[in-house]
């Protein structure tokens, strides 16, 4: 069953509302551990937009964007997106990834509502990927967003990483088959 709904969750909405400060060390070339380098959208992207994005990203001009729902992206141009394949479920349930704009890859939560934690934790989309569990600092602000919307009991960084790595193992091998 195709998932069609383009209804941006409430739970994104409010991230929308959230200004997420980002530095970056000039010293050591990474981020500074108290930033999260992830820009909120206001809607998922278009059909168009997202079809574009995923055959630009690949290389594959046969791949549609149905399977995605883009609704975020660091100051690169690297894009956190839902993942929709729990045919049957609510666009809350699917599996967040982040495809950075170097070619990085990975799937960084179970759900949208294991996401909120993991911001809450202080690690972005990107951080997860690139750095893991252990690059954040806790948020305040988005303590509380993942305790209003979450609709799960807390988790810490790590363990929602390794939840969605376990239950992911091959996703990255999927997203390279398509890649031409």
């Amino acid at each position: 069953m195709e998932i069609t709904d383009r209804t941006f969750p409430a739970a994104l909405v409010a991230l929308s509302g959230i200004e997420f400060p980002w530095d970056y060390n000039e010293k050591t070339e990474e981020p500074a551990p108290s930033n999260i380098d992830y820009e909120p959208y206001d809607e998922f992207d278009s059909a168009e937009e997202t079809t574009d994005w995923i055959r630009s990203w690949t290389g594959n001009k046969e791949l549609d964007g149905d399977a995605f729902r883009m609704f975020g992206q660091d100051g690169t141009g690297g894009i956190a997106t839902l993942w929709l394949v729990r045919p049957g479920q609510p666009l809350v349930e699917q599996p967040v990834a982040f495809f950075g704009s170097e070619g990085e890859i990975g799937i960084v939560a179970r759900s949208l509502g294991e996401f909120l934690w993991l911001l809450a934790g202080g690690v972005g989309p990107q951080e997860a990927v690139e750095f893991g569990s252990d690059s954040g600092v806790p948020h305040d602000e988005l303590l509380a967003v993942a305790r209003k919307y979450s609709g799960i009991e807390p988790r810490t960084p790590a363990e929602v990483l390794a939840a969605a790595r376990e239950e992911f193992p091959s996703f990255n091998r999927t997203v390279e088959s398509w890649c031409r």
